[in-house]
């Protein structure tokens, strides 16, 4: 098992052809998350983009008041979670034969995907609808991602 905040990458399918266009879609198990990336594995098969799947996986807020075995738990759940949303980018990509790199990062979902559309030079991002009521005055990911103006992002509802 890999360690609790290591960040990796994996590749599927085929290779991808150098003048590729790169799609983004960040997952979280959620099921807004899992139709952006059905969405998203669409249209990188329609246009021969490859597909760059991001697991951002993050504490709960009240993971600083929990003790440790509610901690240890809430760490299992995600590697569980990032097994399953892995085996399903892996089979994806090999059923529709498209490129996919499926990466795991830990922090803030809205910086670090920023930082990875940015990294792989993404020529759209795709993310689900938020489904939290406090996200209405607080902001989505989405809604700032939007905002921050550095590519397209279509979202899913």
């Amino acid at each position: 098992m890999n360690a609790p905040f290591e960040s990796t990458t994996d590749s599927y399918g085929p290779t991808p052809l150098p003048a590729a266009r790169t799609i983004l879609v960040g997952v979280d198990g959620s099921d807004t998350a899992m139709r952006a990336a059905a969405f998203a594995f669409g249209m990188a098969r329609r246009q021969g983009a490859r597909l760059v799947v991001a697991f951002v996986a993050s504490h709960s807020s009240l993971a600083v008041l929990t003790p440790a075995a509610a901690s240890v738990y809430e760490h299992e759940a995600t590697a569980r979670l990032h097994a399953e949303l892995r085996e399903q980018a892996r089979s994806a990509a090999e059923e529709l034969d498209v490129p996919v790199t499926f990466v795991k990062t830990f922090g803030d979902p809205y910086t670090t995907l920023r930082d990875a559309a940015d990294r792989c030079q993404a020529d759209v991002v795709v993310v689900g609808a938020s489904q939290q009521a406090g996200h209405r005055f607080a902001g989505s990911v989405a809604t700032r991602l939007i905002r921050s103006g550095h590519w397209p992002v279509l979202v899913v509802p």
